[in-house]
């Protein structure tokens, strides 16, 4: 009876499991709903955005701002990453730095020396344990960063890019795409490359005019540091969505890995009650047999 005792111990620490998971996958369930409201609302401003900041590009020359001009020899490079505060989310995190881990290799391959600036607790752990470069990290901004902030990390990569101490910057998040996929990407952040007018064509469904005042050129040089704050803001509420949409699809396998346990564990149950069942019978038939004789 202790191998029963056994079985049923694990049948209901399993059971006690798939409440758990079951509690996250709701939790999960209702953050994804906001995080995809906030990012859905902001998706056209950033869209109409890239659209404007395109045209603009194509009216003046690359080199009327730092920020546009690509440096001739670049030897250092800087990433801003995104990972989750917290784990249980299946790949997400490790997809993520895994994909860092690939772009710091290529880098160092072609000489360029490599530094990070982490958003997310698993992402800032895992590079300081291993030694890697930090010069910024920030952690549980998720749901409640605000431009403010956005425009002070914003004003720290110019300030470094300006100063000459970074020659590249980039950014690494999870693009949402559905509830099913969530794609790691990689887009450069400095120096800016204004979208081209094939591109803004094709997403605005046709060319655009616009009228501009003042001059084009004051006005892209004031775009230019809100360009860089829209797609980093755009990266936070990308990722926050991606991030609960895989935690609810982990949790949702992890409660049906339980169920398939739980109907294994019981199967087991069920004939080791019936072994012990035959055996007491054959030993009580057994002890008549020997009375008889």
């Amino acid at each position: 009876m202790a191998t029963l005792r056994d079985i049923l111990r694990k049948i209901g620490a399993v059971k006690k499991t798939r409440q758990i998971t079951r509690a996250m996958n709701m939790v999960a369930a209702a953050r994804l709903r906001g995080a995809q409201m906030r990012m859905e609302g902001f998706e056209p401003y950033a869209t109409k955005f890239s659209e404007v900041l395109g045209s603009l590009a194509t009216r003046i020359e690359p080199d009327i701002h730092p920020l546009l001009v690509k440096r001739d020899n670049v030897t250092r490079a800087e990433l801003l990453h995104f990972t989750a505060d917290r784990g249980l989310c299946g790949s997400f995190n490790g997809n993520l730095i895994n994909l860092a881990e690939k772009w710091q290799k290529e880098a160092q391959g072609s000489g360029i020396a490599c530094s990070f600036t982490t958003v997310g607790k698993k992402g800032r752990d895992y590079f300081r344990k291993r030694g890697y470069n930090l010069i910024d990290s920030h952690i549980n901004l998720y749901g409640k960063v605000d431009i403010s902030f956005i425009n002070q990390m914003t004003a720290g990569f110019i300030n470094r890019y300006l100063a000459g101490d970074v020659d590249e910057v980039y950014i690494m998040y999870s693009r949402f795409i559905g509830m099913a996929k969530q794609v790691p990407t990689l887009v450069k952040l400095l120096p800016i490359e204004p979208p081209k007018a094939e591109a803004v064509e094709d997403a605005s469904g046709g060319a655009a005019e616009y009228l501009c005042e003042p001059d084009p050129e004051a006005l892209l040089i004031e775009l230019l540091p809100k360009h860089i704050s829209v797609q980093i803001y755009n990266a936070f509420l990308q990722n926050e969505t991606s991030e609960h949409a895989a935690r609810m699809a982990a949790m949702d396998n992890a409660s049906k890995n339980c169920n398939d346990l739980i109907d294994s564990l019981t199967l087991v149950y069920n004939k080791a009650r019936q072994a012990a069942i035959t055996a007491e019978l054959m030993d009580i038939v057994g002890g008549a047999e020997a009375l008889k004789g």
